[in-house]
Formats: structure tokens, C-alpha cells, sequence
């Protein structure tokens, strides 16, 4: 089924769209970067699934979400340094059968995820 990511705005009660993401894959300390996209206005990415299910490889991952940059492009008055900068979600896929959905709920002050379906 794959992988994939959704970001809403709970400080405006939208879809973070224009929040530019990064998806790493992980291996101890190292990691690499897979891909980085902006997401569209429904708060995903806009090539769809983040892997495809015949890509998605058990291991670990990161999604590293630009919280900060967001809320600023949005006009929010920001401390220096801010909050929350950057959010990253290191996260582990065991049955790459499976779809993984990474959602994350953030404002300027908190953020929260789960895994989703």
C-alpha cells in the first residue's frame, strides 16, 4: 500500500499547504535523503504516495516537516529563535505490506502524530 504524509495548520484550521517536507531514509546515525516536495492545498504531497507499495522496504524513515518556515510564509510572528523550527518523525516500517500514513497536526507551539491509514 506505501507510505504516505498529510499536514494541517490547527493554529488556522486548514491544510498546511505550501510547507515544504523532507523524507529521509535512516540507518543508525546516517541518513539520506530521498526526496523533498511542497505540499499542495490539501496538505499533501503532490506526486501522491511518498513510496509506492512496491517500493516501501522495511527499515526506517524520517519526514522532516518545516514548521517554522510555514508559519512564517503564513504572516505569524514568530520569536527568534522560534519554537518549533524544524519537526522530524523518525519512524519504522516493519510489514512493508502495509500502508504507513504519517499525518502530523502541528502550530507554531506544539505538533502531534500517529499512525494513520
Amino acid at each position: 500500500m506505501g507510505l504516505s504524509t498529510h499536514v494541517l495548520d490547527t493554529m488556522h484550521g486548514t491544510p498546511a499547504a505550501g510547507m515544504t517536507v523532507e523524507l529521509h531514509t535512516t540507518e543508525g546515525d546516517q541518513t539520506t535523503l530521498v526526496k523533498s516536495f511542497i505540499l499542495n492545498a490539501d496538505g499533501r504531497n503532490p506526486d501522491g504516495m511518498l513510496y509506492d507499495h512496491a517500493s516501501l522496504k522495511t527499515g526506517t524513515y524520517r519526514l522532516v516537516f518545516n514548521v517554522a518556515g510555514y508559519f512564517k510564509s503564513r504572516g505569524v510572528e514568530l520569536p527568534e529563535p522560534p519554537f518549533l523550527n524544524k519537526v522530524s518523525i523518525d519512524f519504522g516500517v516493519a510489514d512493508a505490506t502495509a500502508h504507513h500514513h504519517v499525518p502530523l497536526l502541528a502550530s507554531p507551539w506544539s505538533y502531534s502524530t500517529y499512525r494513520g491509514s
